[in-house]
C-alpha cells in the first residue's frame, strides 16, 4: 500500500484530494494518508474533509513520518525547491506541481539528488500525462494534415490580482504559471530541435511579466508562436498547421477535444476527451506505477524534458532581465 501525503492545503491541493478520492475505487494500492500545512487547524480541516488519516502542523513533521511514501507538493513554485529537497532528504518520492522550480540549476540539483537516492521525482504538468497527448500524436502521425509547419498556442486568465502572481519573491508572473503550458504544448508536438527563441514581454509595476509572446524557430523551418497572459481571458486554443489541413485543440490546459480540418477548412474529424475524474488521475497513476517499478522518473515527463522547459524559461527571463529573490539553489 502506497501512503500518499499532500504538502500544502490550498486550492490545487483540494483538486488533488478530490482526484485521489475519485480514484480509490479503481486503485486499492494507495491510500490518502496525510495532509501537511504550517497551520495545524487548516491541515486537520483538510484531512477531515477529504478522508486523510493524519494531519501535520508543519512540513517537517510530515517529512519525518516514515509511513509516508509519496508526497504531492502543492505549494507555490517559489518554494518547490526547498520542499522537494526536504522530502527527498527524508526518503520520500515526490510529485511536484508546475512550474517544477524557478530555474534549471535548482531542477538539476533535485533530479541528481533523487537519482542518487533511488527516489521518484517528477513534475505534475498534467497535460503531459493525459491520453489526449497521445491522441494528438496519433493525428499528426497519420498524415491527415500533411507535414506540420506552424504551431500556435494561447493561454490566459484574469489572475493578475492574485498576490502570489505579482510578487517577485514568490516567482510571480505569467510565464511560470500559464506560459509553461504553451511551452509544453509546443515541445510535445514539435520536439526540442529548435535553434532560436525570441520574445516580447509586458512587465507589471511590481517587476514580473504580465504577458508575453514567444516564438520558437526550429532547425527544419517549423515555427511555434505562443502567447501567455495573466491579464485577461484567452481562447486557450492550440492549433497545428500542415500543408494539407490543420488540427485544433480545445483548451491546451486540459484538452477537451481535437478537431481536424482539411485544406478547404471543412471539419473531417473530431475526437472528444475521454471521461475524467479531474484530469489529475493520469499523473497519479503514472507515479504509482513508477514507484512500484522502482523508477526515478515517469516516461510521460522525463527529467530531461522538465530541464528543457526550465532552460527555456530561464532564457526568456534573461532576455527580459527578470530574476527572482529565490533563485539560489542552496
Amino acid at each position: 500500500m502506497i501512503h500518499i501525503a499532500i504538502l500544502g492545503v490550498g486550492s490545487i491541493a483540494e483538486k488533488m484530494a478530490q482526484t485521489l478520492n475519485g480514484m480509490e475505487g479503481k486503485d486499492k494500492e494507495f491510500c490518502c494518508y496525510g495532509a501537511a500545512s504550517r497551520d495545524r487547524e487548516r491541515a486537520e480541516a483538510f484531512a477531515a474533509k477529504y478522508g486523510f488519516e493524519k494531519a501535520y502542523g508543519s512540513y517537517e513533521e510530515m517529512a519525518a513520518d516514515q509511513a509516508v511514501d509519496l508526497v504531492y507538493l502543492a505549494t507555490p513554485h517559489s518554494h518547490h525547491y526547498a520542499h522537494a529537497k526536504l522530502c527527498l532528504e527524508n526518503g520520500k518520492h515526490v510529485l511536484c506541481e508546475k512550474a517544477f522550480t524557478v530555474n534549471a540549476p535548482q531542477a538539476r540539483e533535485l533530479f541528481d539528488m533523487a537519482e542518487k537516492r533511488g527516489l521518484l521525482l517528477t513534475e505534475a504538468i498534467w497535460t503531459r500525462y493525459m491520453p489526449m497527448r497521445e491522441m494528438i500524436d496519433d493525428v499528426l502521425a497519420s498524415g491527415i494534415i500533411g507535414t506540420p509547419c506552424t504551431l500556435t498556442a494561447n493561454l490566459g486568465y484574469r489572475i493578475f490580482e492574485k498576490e502570489r502572481l505579482i510578487r517577485p519573491e514568490l516567482a510571480g508572473g505569467a510565464l511560470l504559471d500559464v506560459g509553461v503550458y504553451t511551452l509544453n504544448f509546443a515541445l510535445m508536438a514539435f520536439g526540442k530541435d529548435f535553434e532560436k527563441i525570441e520574445s516580447s514581454v509586458q512587465m507589471t509595476e511590481t517587476g514580473v511579466d504580465a504577458q508575453e509572446s514567444i516564438t520558437l524557430r526550429y532547425r527544419d523551418g517549423r515555427m511555434a508562436v505562443l502567447n501567455a497572459t495573466m491579464m485577461g481571458i484567452s481562447d486557450r486554443r492550440g492549433v497545428i498547421y500542415g500543408d494539407r489541413g490543420f488540427l485544433e485543440v480545445e483548451n491546451i490546459n486540459n484538452p477537451q477535444s481535437i478537431t481536424v480540418y482539411d485544406g478547404d477548412y471543412r471539419e473531417v474529424k473530431r475526437i472528444p476527451c475521454p471521461p475524467q475524474v479531474t484530469g489529475y488521475e493520469y499523473e497519479v497513476e503514472s507515479c504509482l506505477k513508477a514507484v512500484r517499478e522502482g523508477r526515478t522518473e515517469c516516461p510521460e515527463m522525463p527529467h530531461s524534458e522538465t530541464i528543457c522547459v526550465m532552460e527555456l524559461m530561464d532564457e526568456l527571463r534573461r532576455q527580459w532581465g527578470l530574476s527572482y529573490p529565490c533563485e539560489e539553489i542552496s
